[in-house]
């Protein structure tokens, strides 16, 4: 099984053809679309994020590749302090498994059941980064 595994992820290359040129790359990183392996690869590999150690108040939800993380506070600024303790988590996973997220297609959104005046504004980090929020 280990080297049926191996084999899947050596010696892959990607193709781009034009009108008579064709160009080709070694892949070297990855999960090959399109396959028969790669959801259950997949699914293998980004499981461990659902069984991080988080806090009671935040609840992980993942579809095909995509996370959704809440995290629930008495107050903006405690659900902001517990989803930046979260996002540590995630940081430490990412490079622990060697896989990136790319901050500039996460986002952010503040659900309150309380009327407010202003807009409240939540910072959120990833990568160490500010997370831009979601346009509604």
């Amino acid at each position: 099984m280990f080297n049926l595994a191996s084999s899947y992820f050596t010696q892959r290359s990607a193709y781009l053809t034009t009108n008579n040129n064709r160009i080709q790359t070694e892949v070297r990183k990855w999960c090959p679309q399109g396959s028969c392996c790669g959801p259950g690869l997949w699914i293998i590999q980004y499981n461990t994020i659902l069984n991080l150690n988080f806090t009671k108040r935040t609840t992980a939800v993942a579809f095909a590749d995509d996370f959704l993380f809440i995290t629930i506070g008495e107050s903006v600024k405690e659900a902001e302090n517990f989803a930046n303790i979260e996002m540590i988590k995630l940081n430490a996973w990412s490079k622990r498994s060697k896989v990136g997220f790319n901050e500039a297609k996460s986002k952010t959104m503040l659900i309150s059941r309380r009327k407010r005046k202003d807009a409240k504004e939540i910072k959120i980090y990833l990568n160490n980064k500010p997370l831009n929020k979601l346009q509604q």
